[in-house]
């Protein structure tokens, strides 16, 4: 990083009190702020996302995830800091599956919400609650071999800048920023009850031009995800699935300065779903991040879904 680059930061008003400046890297506060959107990361899916559903069916899906975040990471090291970030996040996804020609395709929305809040030696960095960006995508299905448990589908997602947003906050729900991400999901039955999912996304990032309390101007390098998930079916209605996500790419600029705050998250979960009766369908999963470069690092995720078919 410059002089140049730090005196144009540095120079611009704080929304972050001088002990904890002091205490983090400039780069890493500047960092945190950036990436402090639950929904800034790539496109987490669920084991089981990419099935093709019937012509007509109707998804009503609301989900809940518990974080904590006890530490913080700088190029690998934990930075000494007793370090806290909790967020209590929700979505509301709608979900309708038609044909498009030959092919399935299910037009959706998700609509988060929450509170995130900011503790201990990182509590300047503060909170917020309200609604995050609304998401607008749509799958569609190029394999869909129900017989043979085989799916391909590639997914567009569009994120508007709809949420809860203030270029004073280091906390956000919302980005300030248009996003797009392309992810392509395949799945596969291994063995009569066991099956394997893969699934790949990049995410491109429009600029926010009011970051910070100088509005200036953020911009976001590509991020790249890949996802892997195996399921047992112990019956129908019951399965058990362990996942492993990597997280790349995704260097932040700020005013011209670059941060090298590049995530390079691994991450678990393992989990289970139940289907209560026919059209409802109850999921739990727990995970944790094994390793972060840059950021806050998960040591605990609890999410939960309930699905409702129409």
């Amino acid at each position: 990083m410059t002089n140049s680059g730090k005196n144009c930061i540095t120079n611009s008003p704080k929304p972050y009190k001088t002990e904890l400046v002091n205490t983090l890297p400039l780069a890493i506060m500047l960092g945190l702020s950036v990436s402090l959107s639950p929904m800034a990361k790539a496109v987490d899916v669920d084991a089981g996302d990419y099935t093709a559903l019937p012509e007509g069916t109707n998804l009503g899906l609301l989900y809940y995830q518990h974080a904590e975040r006890n530490t913080v990471y700088s190029d690998g090291h934990k930075v000494p800091i007793n370090a806290r970030l909790d967020s209590d996040v929700g979505i509301l996804r709608g979900v309708h599956y038609m044909k498009l020609g030959d092919y399935i395709v299910d037009p959706q929305f998700l609509l988060p919400f929450g509170h995130l809040q900011a503790k201990d030696d990182t509590k300047d960095l503060g909170s917020d609650s309200g609604t995050g960006d609304l998401i607008l995508a749509a799958t569609i299905w190029l394999l869909n071999d129900p017989a043979n448990r085989r799916y391909f589908g590639i997914t567009p997602f569009l994120y508007v800048p709809t949420g809860s947003y203030d270029k004073d906050r280091a906390v956000n729900l919302g980005e300030n920023r248009w996003k797009l991400a392309l992810q392509a999901g395949y799945i596969t039955g291994l063995t009569d009850k066991l099956t394997l999912d893969l699934v790949g996304d990049v995410t491109f990032f429009g600029h926010n031009n009011d970051f910070g309390p100088a509005s200036q101007t953020q911009k976001q390098s590509e991020l790249y995800q890949g996802q892997v998930f195996l399921r047992y079916n112990f019956t129908e209605r019951f399965d058990v699935r362990a996942g492993y996500s990597k997280l790349w790419g995704g260097e932040s600029e700020v005013a011209g300065v670059h941060l090298n705050d590049e995530p390079e998250t691994r991450k678990f979960t393992v989990g289970a779903s139940y289907f209560v009766t026919d059209g409802t369908q109850l999921m739990v999963n727990y995970g944790r991040d094994l390793s972060v470069e840059n950021g806050f690092k998960e040591d605990n995720r609890v999410n939960v879904r309930l699905m409702q078919i129409f």
